[in-house]
């Protein structure tokens, strides 16, 4: 008796079809399959891999037996059907991201998440060497998304060709934007894996301006964009640790309209039955973020107040992708001090956002995180991990709290107070609490110490602090579980 084959949940399954190698199999052939489990029904585009080979791919969302039937206007691969089972997911699979109380984030099971993320553009098209060193870089820090492009970048810093390209021929000959490179695609899979492998989301930009007339993929026609795609729709889409963002900078892409970027939006949603996580990213110009197809917002700006505004607006999460970059290069936004890299990120955190981390750092070998990985050498990044476990202490139904104007808090009313000051000198801070008896800590972002202080405080209470930039303080209701803590 033949065994069924088993998937986890939230893994991925592939069928793999050999079929004709002749003509262009990226336009003349129509394949994909569908796949069902009682009332649930998806349907996934399978896409030519070279070789003659065809591959479709599919995460089951749910447990148990899932039957499947291809269509196709080629013989050799229409109406084959199968079965394979579902399984529960292996010890750190917790599904995809998904949007939780309309600004938040969770996985698909549940568990909590908050992105944590950093900028490596184009990490994975440096040398073997360079990528395994940012794996590594990258298993030792506090980031659980990485911002990375699809197609290669050109821009300051950036200026070696990678390996292989994405179309088939090359820059010389020049590129056949209807024939895709399998190989190309097939080197980024990997890097997709190896991130999960790490608990980390591939946040995959899938257009930007950064070309320069080098290669044209940031002026392709309608119809090559929506062939390029649906043919990463296809390949991605069954990945669990996928984000899309349509662009980085959309506004600087003039070629393109705002119906353009509409049309793509609706493309990803058609065509990504794993409904993972859809956003745009700005350069000046925002994208209307109240469309229906954008899940969560994801922003460029060095203001990271606006966090609260943008949140009271669209009711969505918010995640300043861009922020500016700690580092010392002589663009404004690559010389930010890594004091001020973590201000930012604990303010807009402290506001109900999420922000992103970049490190521009000008070194003799140009290798600069920002865009190509390696080695991180800014010292926000300690920090961060400082302020994500500090977090990950505080209750989960922790919030943004709009009715305290003079300093950034996050709480939990009658149960968690955690204020963040940033470069403001605070003698004192006033409260009146709900009855009960609470704690005090203060909170030294940049020296990452946490200090109690000596006493209990209940009713209408004054708390004294050190002259000093960087404070946050955490107030907490005392419990049986906590008495003996923060004495």
């Amino acid at each position: 008796m033949k065994t069924m084959k088993e998937v986890e949940r939230w893994g991925l399954y592939e069928l793999s079809l050999k079929g004709p190698a002749e003509g262009n199999p990226f336009v003349d052939i129509r394949f994909g399959a569908q796949f069902r489990q009682g009332a649930q029904v998806y349907e996934a585009e399978g896409f030519y891999d070279g070789g003659g080979t065809y591959r479709v791919r599919f995460m089951p969302e749910t447990e148990g037996t899932w039957t499947f039937s291809t269509s196709s206007n080629c013989r050799s691969l229409d109406k084959i059907t199968g079965e394979f089972k579902a399984i529960p997911a292996a010890k750190g699979n917790y599904g995809p991201v998904r949007v939780k109380n309309e600004v938040k984030f969770s996985y698909a099971d549940g568990t909590r998440y908050a992105p944590v993320g950093t900028t490596c553009y184009v990490w994975h098209l440096q040398s073997g060497e360079l990528q395994e060193k940012t794996l590594r870089s990258l298993k030792a820090s506090p980031f659980n998304k990485v911002r990375m492009c699809v197609f290669p970048k050109s821009y300051l810093f950036n200026d070696t060709e990678p390996a292989c390209y994405p179309f088939e021929r090359s820059p010389q000959e020049g590129f056949d934007l209807s024939r895709m490179n399998p190989s190309y695609f097939a080197h980024l899979e990997r890097r997709i894996r190896d991130l999960s492998e790490l608990g980390i989301e591939a946040d995959l930009i899938l257009f930007h301006p950064y070309d320069e007339g080098r290669w044209g993929f940031d002026r392709m026609s309608a119809e090559q964009d929506e062939r390029y795609l649906r043919y990463v729709m296809a390949r991605l889409s069954a990945f669990r640790n996928i984000w899309w963002s349509l662009a980085s900078e959309y506004d600087l892409m003039a070629e393109k309209t705002e119906e353009d970027w509409d049309r793509y939006f609706r493309i990803v949603q058609d065509y990504d039955y794993g409904r993972h996580l859809r956003s745009i990213h700005n350069y000046r110009d925002c994208y209307d973020y109240g469309k229906p197809w954008v899940t969560h917002i994801s922003i460029q700006t060095s203001d990271v107040k606006a966090v609260s505004s943008f949140t009271r607006n669209y009711v969505k999460p918010v995640v300043v992708d861009e922020c500016g970059y700690e580092g010392n290069i002589h663009e404004r936004w690559g010389s930010l001090t890594p004091e001020e890299m973590v201000c930012r990120i604990w303010e807009g955190t402290f506001r109900g956002g999420y922000v992103t981390h970049g490190e521009t750092y000008a070194r003799p070998d140009s290798v600069l995180w920002w865009s190509h990985g390696g080695t991180l050498h800014g010292e926000s990044v300690p920090r961060i991990a400082f302020m994500k476990r500090l977090l990950e202490e505080s209750p989960e139904g922790i919030k943004y709290c709009t009715a305290r104007h003079d300093a950034s808090t996050l709480e939990i009313p009658g149960e968690h107070y955690f204020q963040y000051f940033g470069p403001h000198r605070f003698a004192y801070r006033e409260f009146t609490l709900p009855e009960g008896k609470y704690k005090a800590e203060l909170i030294d972002t940049w020296n990452m110490t946490v200090t109690p202080f000596g006493e209990r405080f209940e009713g209408s209470f004054r708390i004294d602090l050190p002259a000093k930039l960087y404070y946050a303080l955490r107030i907490q209701r005392v419990t049986a579980e906590n008495a003996g803590t923060g004495e």
